[in-house]
């Protein structure tokens, strides 16, 4: 039976965003800023994302933030959306998650990613001579999970424990773009974000894929998927479009293989991109909306029908923090009006 909008969990996917003129500091600042808020306004997770060498993102230290936010909250959940496997020893992973659950108990979550989350050169300096281009990623997280599990002895080294974080509870979810993760999801019974708000064409193959894969676990009884969507709302569609032009700018860098601070809002986007570039901006626009509370509402329906989320998890790229503010407040009313 299809749910109805306002009994469909929404959470946060925080890129920390380093605005021009701004600071990273300041971006931490407004971080938990938001998280506060979200908190006040009903919503169930903070997210936050692993991501190198990038001078628009302030998350590059994803656990050290996670405790940041989650020290400066009470009760809504803090995790990662997501930790990159492939920089990191698991063992490393699983003693960062175990103290941060053993800080903030029954309140962290693990998401995870197989992607680098860098460039070539961040890569190679982050996992000094590790050797993991993401194909290990099944065997990374097998090690990671036996960590969390006592019993788990033959999946990890031999004698080697995580203190903390064995015996603790700290619920693992796989995160993707594409169906590796998907299937691989589905296949251990674990619960599954993807990432729509960048890779659209690919959302209702990999929820189909996840959702027919899927296998009973201690985890989870039944598929349980939480869709990534690309937000600017505001009080008048104008305006909301007009600040979502930060969104669309930046976009336009990654197609262009560029990185920078986000930037102000501009009235035009025209003579910034190509036609072909705005044709691919527009693609990749298609689980993303830029609207008033009413054009919320309807579209969260439609996709609603379309994908039948468990969850949303939604990251609004807003300049300006107040304005930004206003944009989870909005989807915050609109789905529960």
């Amino acid at each position: 039976m299809l749910k109805q909008l306002r009994d469909i969990p929404i959470s946060v996917l925080d890129l920390a965003p380093v605005v021009e003129g701004g600071t990273a500091a300041d971006s931490l600042h407004n971080s938990l800023d938001l998280a506060r808020h979200a908190e006040a306004w009903g919503y169930n997770r903070y997210w936050l994302a692993e991501h190198h060498n990038m001078t628009g993102i302030a998350s590059s230290a994803t656990s050290v933030v996670i405790g940041h936010i989650a020290a400066g909250t009470s009760k809504i959940r803090v995790g990662s959306g997501g930790i990159m496997l492939s920089n990191h020893a698991p063992l490393v992973i699983a003693e960062q998650f175990g103290t941060l659950e053993s800080l903030f108990p029954g309140r962290i979550d693990l998401g995870l990613g197989r992607a680098p989350g860098s460039d070539q050169a961040a890569s190679r300096a982050l996992r000094r001579g590790l050797g993991s281009d993401g194909s290990e990623f099944p065997e990374q997280l097998s090690e990671l999970r036996a960590y969390f599990d006592p019993e788990g002895t033959e999946a990890r080294p031999q004698g080697v424990r995580a203190v903390p974080g064995e015996g603790l509870n700290v619920p693992i979810w796989l995160l993707g773009s594409s169906g590796f993760s998907a299937k691989l999801a589905g296949q251990l019974g674990l619960p599954f974000a993807f990432a729509s708000h960048f890779a659209p064409e690919y959302l209702l193959p990999a929820l189909d894929l996840y959702r027919s894969s899927f296998k009973p676990s201690a985890t989870l009884d039944k598929p349980y998927v939480m869709v990534g969507l690309g937000i600017t709302a505001a009080d008048t569609v104008a305006q909301a479009r007009w600040l979502a032009t930060s969104q669309q700018q930046q976009f336009l860098n990654i197609i262009r293989g560029r990185t920078g601070k986000l930037q102000p809002p501009v009235d035009s986007m025209d003579g910034l991109w190509s036609a072909q570039e705005q044709a691919i901006l527009l693609d990749k626009s298609h689980y993303s909306i830029a609207g008033d509370k009413s054009a919320m509402k309807e579209r969260l329906q439609q996709m609603n029908e379309e994908t039948q989320a468990d969850e949303w998890i939604i990251a609004s790229q807003i300049y300006d923090h107040n304005a930004r503010l206003r944009s989870y407040e909005i989807v915050a009313e609109a789905i529960n009006c």
